[in-house]
């Protein structure tokens, strides 16, 4: 390796820990609890071309690949050249954002010593942003709330205030929302502080001669790593529960050349609902579960995804047009990592997991006027409130590990803790645990979903806005690995609630949110009889599913 090399890898891991400090400073400024708790955000920095040098650790692949090819159409819409210091730019734009309006993804362009030398982009899901709220019930973008073009969000420095007026008046949680474009702005702002320096440490002008290393270096990496697969096309297909009717997401994958491509072709047309997902969501989670599978070790930039091609008819369900409504767009889309496993199985048999609960369970709950029928005895003010909190069910085992349980693959966020949600809103979590015997059986045993049982503290109804998925079509296992636990929504007296849309729950009831568990991977009759033991000794499968689906007596 020549010393340039050197000099160029040691810049390129610097990048890597500025823009994981731009991430990680708008989740200490964040406002809303998807920002700061779940850290559903993402951070990266792009050359003058718009192609993404480095992304951070933290974030979800959803926000990093979307943003990936967001940064473009900042770039037709605002020149380089037009480009001034203290500009700020701004969208929530599904088509040319991250998918959905609750995003907003803001880019600042960095100056040294007069001269544009990077982009900084940064994206966070908000807690509200008008509309009928995150409910898929709408038919058109135009129900789901405040729709922001690309627009400055600062020029030369000077804040949009007619922009925050919008927010101000559109938003049930507009304090929280502003919070957050101030804190998307402010990490934007010390990543372009950390590059200046960085650039003065090394003597840099311009990032040109870095860019390409990098980019050049990512690509030889990804070529290698497809270089080793197998020319031939193979083919999956999965059913979801869909809103009001099942889906069917086909796909055919093929090696061609360096690249993988990867056709939807056959999947099930758009719905009337509010789960079609934007082609730049699609492609992001598809080329996610290509990338996990035949380079994980290859670093995630524009030279990477160069190697991955995605299709989707337009009019299919993955790649939408406007107006369609798209606010769950990852009910679907979160599905698609799976999807793209199950034809890499075929290619790299013993390297996939099962599957897995995948589309997050976050419950996306509020009340008040229009949105529940509370008590007119109630305390207005404390009864109406908006909330979002973060859970998922279980992972699908591996092929040498079972799966992990009440984790959020393939988004990556975290689970918010209970007592977040509380603070922020009137209700109470009375039991949050793991749900036993929901994991698919194995030799590797699927990972556990979780229950969730909550009320309100005040004489009120509240408001769930269902967005959730694997309750009629639970996560398949794996090479005769069983299937998880199908999820289920439900009243505490005991009536059954749709996955799909907003439902009330009464006053003096509760909600009970029993989440899938992900799919078991190989025979279940190979399974270690002291695994098995474990497994019931820590409450994660019965004594009774133990010697029924195992073989394994445990005694009482």
């Amino acid at each position: 390796m020549t010393a340039a090399n050197i000099r160029h890898q040691v810049m390129w891991n610097r990048l890597i820990t500025i823009v994981e400090e731009q991430a990680q400073t708008l989740i200490r400024t964040g406002f809303s609890t998807s920002t700061r708790e779940a850290g559903d955000v993402s951070a990266g920095v792009f050359d003058l071309q718009g192609r993404m040098l480095a992304q951070a650790v933290t974030g979800t692949p959803g926000h990093i690949n979307s943003m990936a090819l967001s940064v473009a159409h900042f770039i037709a819409k605002f020149p380089t050249q037009t480009m001034r210091a203290g500009d700020v730019y701004i969208t929530n734009d599904p088509w040319k954002g991250t998918g959905h309006l609750h995003d907003i993804v803001v880019v600042s362009p960095t100056f040294r010593a007069g001269r544009l030398v990077a982009l900084f982009a940064c994206t966070t899901h908000v807690v509200d942003i008008g509309g009928i709220g995150m409910a898929p019930d709408g038919k058109q973008i135009y129900h789901e709330g405040l729709f922001i073009p690309l627009m400055h969000f600062a020029k030369a420095g000077e804040i949009n205030e007619t922009l925050l007026d919008f927010v101000r008046h559109n938003c049930r949680e507009s304090i929280q929302v502003e919070g957050d474009i101030y804190a998307l702005a402010a990490c934007n702002d010390v990543g372009s502080r950390r590059l200046v320096a960085m650039m003065q440490q090394y003597a840099l002008e311009d990032l040109d001669d870095l860019a390409e290393t990098i980019i050049e270096s990512t690509r030889t990496a990804m070529r290698t790593a497809i270089a080793k697969l197998p020319k031939t096309r193979v083919h999956n297909q999965m059913v979801t529960d869909g809103y009001d009717r099942e889906l069917t997401l086909k796909a055919s994958l093929a090696v061609e050349g360096d690249t993988v491509v990867v056709d939807f072709d056959g999947t099930s047309p758009v719905s009337d609902f509010g789960i079609n997902v934007p082609k730049c969501y699609t492609d992001a989670y598809t080329s996610f579960g290509v990338k996990c599978v035949i380079a994980p070790e290859v670093p995630n930039n524009a030279g990477s995804l160069a190697h991955i091609v995605v299709r989707a008819p337009e009019g299919c369900i993955l790649n939408a047009p406007h107006p369609c409504a798209v606010v769950a767009r990852s009910s679907v889309g979160h599905m698609l990592p799976d999807v793209v496993f199950g034809c890499l199985h075929q290619i790299l048999p013993g390297r996939v997991p099962a599957e897995g609960t995948s589309c997050l369970w976050n419950l996306k709950l509020g009340a008040g006027h229009g949105i529940t029928a509370r008590d007119p005895e109630a305390d207005a003010a404390r009864a109406s409130f908006t909330a979002m909190s973060f859970h998922s069910g279980g992972a699908g085992a591996r092929p040498t590990k079972d799966g992990l349980s009440a984790t959020p693959f393939p988004s990556g966020v975290r689970n918010v803790p209970c007592e977040v949600l509380e603070t922020v809103s009137p209700l109470v979590v009375w039991k949050k645990q793991l749900r036993r015997d929901s994991g698919g059986v194995g030799k590797y045993r699927g990972g556990l979903g979780q229950t969730m049982v909550l009320g309100n503290r005040e004489k009120a109804e509240f408001a769930i806005f269902a967005t959730f998925d694997r309750i009629k079509n639970p996560p398949r296992g794996r090479d005769s690995g069983g299937p998880g636990a199908a999820g289920s929504l439900k009243l505490g007296s005991g009536t059954t609630m749709r996955g799909m849309g907003r439902q009330a729950i009464p006053i003096g009831d509760c909600l009970v949110v029993n989440m899938p568990g992900g799919g078991g991977f190989g025979d279940p009759g190979e399974r270690a009889p002291e695994a098995v033991a474990a497994d019931v000794k820590a409450g994660y499968v019965s004594a009774e599913a133990a010697l029924r689906d195992y073989g394994v007596k445990i005694a009482e």
